[in-house]
């Protein structure tokens, strides 16, 4: 069995990915769909979609499109459980401290909620 990705959704029910993903055109979307797919169907699913955040105990889902880049942050949960937190447009080099601060956030309340 492959993995699993869900989405985070906050204690009142928001889903900032399911948000995230309603503002992308239909190319955009596909695209990412399709990365989705490939992490939960492939045994070893190359670094260019899917990496370990060096430092943190985060993973970042990354979708190129049309020279835009789009990164999904998230963390491991209960073995094969991916839960994505949220997606933005990454303009730098380096993935934005504040991105990790949220991602960090959410993965400590979803820990919270989990017990």
């Amino acid at each position: 069995m492959g993995r699993v990705l869900k989405f985070y959704r906050t204690a009142a029910g928001k889903c900032l990915i399911e948000e995230f993903l309603e503002e992308l055109d239909d190319r955009t979307l596909a695209k990412v769909v399709a990365v989705f797919k490939l992490i939960e169907t492939q045994e070893m699913v190359p670094a260019t979609y899917f990496r370990k955040l060096t430092d943190y105990k985060l993973w970042e889902a990354r979708v190129g499109i049309g020279g835009q880049i789009y990164r999904f942050l998230g963390f491991w949960d209960k073995g094969a459980l991916i839960i994505l937190t949220h997606g933005f447009e990454k303009k730098t080099q380096k993935t934005p401290e504040k991105e990790i601060r949220k991602a960090l956030e959410y993965k400590a309340d979803w820990e919270r909620r989990s017990v």
